[in-house]
């Protein structure tokens, strides 16, 4: 059974490098070191198809924007019968220090806006996450308006080490499994 993995993301040259866009970002990465190539799908949504060492992965970029991604993520389980032991969710949290990785499987939604659209359409929150931390905004900026914001120069470089890791980390759930993965990345 093929794994599917969607990074969560915002569609557009706008939404590129900012926090959001974390799920995108990795996914991006995971494809380049795995020689994935993306292409667009009818229903709104980019997918490549490849392996992960011999295992075969579906890699996904929703491109409606983030609280609706949840249509999207049960359309492709759906589509391709791929069970919920096999789907794996990307996404950035305010909750985490900056370059933070933490992969969790079940629990609400945190107040992410994408991940409660998947909860909603799966109707169940049991899925597999590998959340990358971007941190609390500064004490007068507004959550919307910080995760919609590009990270700062000063940030680029965690950013790159962030979005590795987070690939790396991928990786290691697919090859040797969630709780070997959370040992190692937790």
């Amino acid at each position: 059974m093929a794994w599917l993995i969607i990074g969560l993301g915002n569609p557009g040259k706008r939404y590129e490098l900012t926090r959001h866009n974390m799920g995108f970002l990795v996914v991006d990465r995971c494809a380049q070191k795995e020689g994935i190539v993306f292409k667009e799908e009818s229903r709104g949504i980019l997918i490549g198809k490849g392996l992960v060492g011999e295992e075969r992965v579906v890699l996904a970029k929703p491109l409606a924007y983030m609280n609706r991604s949840g249509t999207a993520v049960r359309e492709l389980t759906e589509g391709l019968m791929v069970s919920l032991d096999h789907l794996l969710v990307i996404h950035d949290d305010l909750d985490l220090t900056f370059g933070r990785i933490k992969i969790k499987r079940r629990g609400g939604h945190g107040g992410h806006k994408g991940v409660r659209s998947i909860i909603e359409s799966l109707e169940r929150d049991d899925f597999l996450r590998v959340k990358v931390g971007i941190g609390r905004p500064p004490e007068l900026e507004e959550n919307v308006t910080y995760v919609l914001n590009p990270f700062s120069d000063q940030q680029i470089p965690l950013l790159e080490e962030s979005v590795e890791r987070a690939s790396e980390a991928v990786r290691a759930i697919i090859l040797y499994g969630e709780e070997r993965a959370m040992n190692i990345y937790n």
